[in-house]
């Protein structure tokens, strides 16, 4: 690989009154392609309609009606180009990035630039995840393969008022087939280079005139694309298997129901992390018998060396209901819903084979979520029509995570202790000083195996929002839509986290001070402080000033230096007596569009919609009091040894937009354009430092953008499309970002442009009504600075403390990432039922990284994430 360095309340509530509920979790915008409808891709001709029906608004329209700018992507489309999860899906919704980079639990998503980083269990997306209707609060609850798709939907832009308090971004929304009363299925198998094997089935067919069933289930396995030069051990490799069952009441009456119950699970090593940057400290690395990834004498990035497997165990089960009832022209439909999500990770902290630093930032999780929604919707023949209802939300997140010294880390501080003081101190002495000035004991104390910061975190969220929705045709071609949500959140942390690092529990300001007074008072008198304090300014650098006799000087005090090797202070626990550590927010959400039709083939609209997030809790080990709260607690004399502040929790997100489309659907043509201006006030950002994550809240971001989307159906055999978006991302306001301002800044990591670029051929061969299927596309997004900054450039004045941010963004300028991606499939389709296929998936080998970050405890060393190689193979499937 060439890379281019550019109150979760007691007891879950079962019964819910009418209009307690609205998160519009609708049956996810309903959009249906009539070449494949509910039933499988049709193998007998192809396809001659392009005629998409959805319900983003919760009503069937076609997609040409419906005032909204949404991606649909057919279950042929998945099948085709070999999409395996959502993850592949970004190679063909140019609007969409979905990135993986330190865990499987580190999977998130972003629309139009806009979406949140996934690092922290207490972050919420911004683009939030549906599956039939049923909101998955984290992204990783939805990672896995399914069976059964009939579409994918990515609503773009904020969709707060039909899907609620975590859409301010935008949707994406799975749906799934539902049961048949006629007997069929497909069972499918692939193997592909790096030993990938992927097989799953489904059936479907009646129970009885009423009852229909469906069932499926799946596993894929692969090799690592990276191997750990430690152990030979794969990195990067897939294993996950899912189980799911439905069941559909339907006797043509009034009454439907659907019942759906899911279990997967994953087990993988994920992510392998490559250096692209040593610095100095890699030396030090190396005398200790440690190895790192050198970029520089490894370009192809196939080798990592870490002492620790990034271990991931995810798991996910649940049970949904769906209940609709028609009486006359109304419709009620009530969703109901159990999910669970759970997951252990470990991964190496310093990313290298020296035993130095082990942990994760998430441990072990466990998510209890339960959903209701219930809503009600008219089909008048008049020229009102609406729909309103309400939505609960009743989640509980159980958090630990732990970050453990290892043996090779006392040594390794030993020698970044000496390279601070010019080769002159070491462990051993600063020891010795240390027990002198407190009288306590700490010979062979400092960094020693097994000491570490152990979290843990509970926290409780409650939600329920009200919506209504009304729909107005002045005329039969002009329509006014009306749209309100408000939504109240509630949320509570409980956290209870030590620090045993007995170096990070020393008060080194402290310690100075009682050095200088000991060398006032002892002047001629050879007190024990006295004779330490001389015995370590004899061994400071020359260059650094000894002790000043001014107790209040603090900035003379030479252990301030040493404040950078106190990796792992205590966290100030909460609630307290300054901090209740909960939050109660609410918020209203709206929109208005107007539709116009043109023609019957060309329709416009234009719409203002706005969108909220809740605010969301930092739930890691970097959790720290406000300033305000920080003051308080030093002023009550409350706050525990070393605390900073920072940020316990981010205020909510508000998002808006301004848009204007335009849709048209010929005989031989499809188009959409749109452009729109999106912004999202104090949006919740999460920065990796080098040691930590800063949880923060960006001013305002905005983005300029236009997007196209077309077919064109050349013949009946051939169809080409292409699918366009153009991004003008920047930063309105973030005055206080970890890298200094980046007020009118781009944003990083959002691409220009987008593109992608599709075929397919579908040939009839003979007479039986065999087919030959030829498919490609090809995804392309500009360069892009992956990062805003890498903190550990960062150049503070050691007289005054002042941080010069401009190293740390020109750092990370150098860092770029352009895509250039082409997939490819062949398939003989058999009139009976057997598909024979050949394909690939980035084609071209594009390698590059899809993020850098400081290397932990590494100085100015940056270490990164690759993206995915060339895979291929082949697959047969069979349908029935």
């Amino acid at each position: 690989m060439k890379f281019i360095t550019f109150g979760r309340t007691a007891t879950v509530r079962t019964a819910l009154l009418a209009g307690t509920a609205a998160l519009a979790l609708p049956a996810a915008a309903q959009a249906q392609d009539a070449a494949t409808e509910a039933d499988d891709v049709d193998v007998e001709a192809p396809a001659t309609s392009n005629v998409i029906v959805v319900t983003a608004t919760k009503r069937e329209q076609t997609l040409q009606e419906t005032p909204v700018a949404v991606s649909v992507t057919s279950a042929e489309t998945i099948e085709r180009a070999q999409i395996r999860d959502v993850a592949d899906l970004a190679t063909v919704v140019p609007s969409l990035r979905v990135s993986q980079n330190q865990s499987s639990f580190a999977t998130s998503y972003s629309i139009r630039g806009f979406g949140t980083d996934g690092n922290n269990i207490g972050l919420e997306p911004s683009v939030a995840m549906f599956v039939d209707g049923v909101y998955r609060s984290r992204a990783v609850s939805q990672i896995s393969d399914l069976p059964d798709i009939q579409r994918v939907e990515v609503l773009r832009g904020p969709q707060s008022t039909l899907f609620g308090k975590n859409a301010s971004a935008g949707v994406i929304s799975i749906v799934t087939k539902e049961p048949e009363f006629d007997f069929g299925g497909m069972v499918e198998a692939s193997y592909g280079n790096f030993d990938a094997i992927v097989a799953k089935g489904y059936v479907t067919g009646p129970v009885s005139d009423s009852l229909a069933f469906s069932f499926g289930a799946g596993i894929n396995k692969r090799d690592g694309f990276l191997t750990n030069g430690v152990n030979g051990q794969d990195i990067n490799d897939r294993d996950r298997w899912f189980t799911r069952g439905q069941m559909l009441f339907d006797n043509g009456g009034p009454l439907r129901v659907r019942v759906i119950a899911d279990y997967d699970r994953i087990e993988e090593r994920c992510c392998g992390v490559v250096n692209v940057a040593p610095s100095a400290e890699l030396g030090a690395i190396q005398l200790l018998g440690g190895q790192v990834n050198d970029f520089r004498n490894n370009p192809d990035g196939d080798v990592v060396f870490t002492d620790v497997d990034p271990l991931n165990e995810v798991e996910n089960y649940g049970i949904s209901g769906q209940i609709d009832y028609e009486f006359g022209a109304l419709t009620l439909t009530s969703i109901t819903a159990y999910r669970n999500t759970s997951l252990m990770a470990d991964q190496d902290v310093d990313f290298t084979s020296l035993p130095a630093v082990t942990g994760a930032n998430i441990g072990d999780a466990d998510i209890d979520t339960f959903t209701q929604e219930l809503r009600i919707a008219s089909d008048f023949d008049g020229p009102l029509n609406f729909l309103i209802g309400g939505y609960y939300f009743d989640e509980r997140v159980d958090t630990s995570d732990d970050i453990v010294y290892g043996p090779g880390f006392r040594p390794f501080a030993d020698l970044l202790l000496q390279g601070a003081t010019g080769g002159t101190q070491n462990v051993n002495t600063l020891e010795a000083t240390l027990s002198a000035l407190t009288g306590q004991n700490f010979i062979g104390q400092f960094w020693q195996p097994g000491q570490g910061f152990f979290n843990n975190v509970v926290q409780d969220n409650e939600a329920y929002s009200f919506f209504g929705n009304v729909d107005f045709e002045f005329t039969d071609r002009l329509v006014l839509t009306l749209g309100a949500n408000y939504t109240k959140d509630k949320k509570q942390i409980v956290t209870n986290s030590v620090s045993t690092d007995v170096f990070s529990n020393i008060d080194l300001i402290a310690a100075g001070q009682t050095a200088i007074f000991a060398q006032l008072v002892g002047a001629g008198v050879p007190t024990p402080q006295a004779q330490a304090i001389a015995a370590f300014n004899s061994t400071l650098d020359p260059r650094r000033a000894p002790f000043v006799a001014n107790p209040l000087n603090v900035g003379g005090n030479p252990f301030i230096p040493l404040q950078q090797f106190q990796f792992l202070p205590p966290l100030q626990n909460c609630p307290n007596a300054v901090e209740d550590c909960s939050t109660n927010d609410d918020d209203w959400s709206w929109n208005v569009r107007l539709a116009y039709e043109i023609s019957p083939t060309l329709n416009v609209y234009a719409s203002w919609a706005t969108g909220y997030k809740a605010p969301s809790f930092n739930l890691s080990r970097d959790s720290r009091p406000l300033p305000a709260d920080f003051a308080a607690l030093q002023a009550a004399g409350l706050d525990v040894v070393n605390l900073r502040p920072g940020t316990r929790f981010a205020n909510s997100e508000n998002s808006e937009v301004y848009e204007v489309g335009i849709k048209g659907n010929w005989d031989r043509a499809a188009a959409n354009l749109t452009f729109f201006q999106q912004s999202i006030e104090d949006f919740q950002a999460n920065t990796f430092t080098g040691t930590s994550f800063i949880l923060s809240n960006a001013g305002k971001q905005e983005t300029f953008g236009v997007e196209f989307d077309g077919q064109f159906y050349a013949s009946d055999e051939l169809t080409l499309s292409v699918a366009m978006t153009y991004l003008d991302a920047k930063y309105d306001s973030f005055v206080a970002s970890p890298v200094g301002d980046l007020s009118g800044e781009p944003v990083a990591g959002v691409p220009e442009l987008s593109a992608v670029f599709g075929a397919q051929y579908d040939k009839e061969v003979n007479s039986n009504g065999d087919r030959i299927i030829l498919r490609g596309d090809f995804s392309y997004a500009s360069p892009v600075q992956v990062v805003d900054g890498l903190t550990n450039f960062i150049v503070v004045d050691p007289a005054t403390g002042a941080r010069d941010f401009g190293p740390a963004r020109a750092a990370a300028a150098a860092f770029k990432r352009e895509v250039n991606s082409l997939n490819a499939s062949l398939t003989y389709a058999f009139d009976m039922g057997l598909e024979l296929t050949v394909w690939g998936r980035n084609l071209l080998d594009d390698r590059f990284l899809t993020t850098v970050f400081p290397a932990v405890a590494q100085g100015q060393a940056i270490s990164g994430y690759p993206n995915q190689p060339r895979t291929y193979g082949v697959a047969a499937r069979f349908r029935f």
